[in-house]
């Protein structure tokens, strides 16, 4: 249940960010696909950080089974992808746009790399 909360936590942090982003600041998260311009709504930031936690609690759960270091194996396969992920927001459309979509990776990076790791079980 604890983990289901931090997932349910962290998308909701996820949005509150996209709205401060969108409706306080005015800032559109817009990235290039392809030739068009996509905007990224609140819907989509909830759903992909949806399936972003789900996809760590999946991945913790199995590195538990198979291994007792899976807590360590875990943050550190988080962190990397973490890093990595930034480098989406690159295809932002305005500087703006780059700066909120990363403030948007690292709010549900880093908050399944804070809370997601203190669930598992200690070696």
């Amino acid at each position: 249940m604890k983990r289901f909360l931090i997932i349910a936590g962290t998308a909701a942090c996820a949005l509150v960010l996209w709205l401060v982003e969108h409706a306080v600041l005015g800032t559109d998260p817009a990235i290039r696909s392809g030739s068009s311009t996509q905007s990224v709504g609140g819907v989509a930031v909830v759903a992909v950080a949806l399936i972003v936690g789900f996809a760590a609690w999946g991945l913790l759960a199995l590195l538990e089974r198979v291994t007792t270091a899976g807590r360590r194996v875990w943050t550190v396969i988080a962190a990397v992808v973490l890093v990595l992920s930034l480098l989406g927001p690159l295809g932002g459309v305005t500087g703006g746009a780059k700066l909120a979509l990363a403030l948007l990776h690292l709010c549900v990076g880093g908050l399944l790399l804070a809370f997601l790791p203190r669930t598992a079980a200690q070696p």
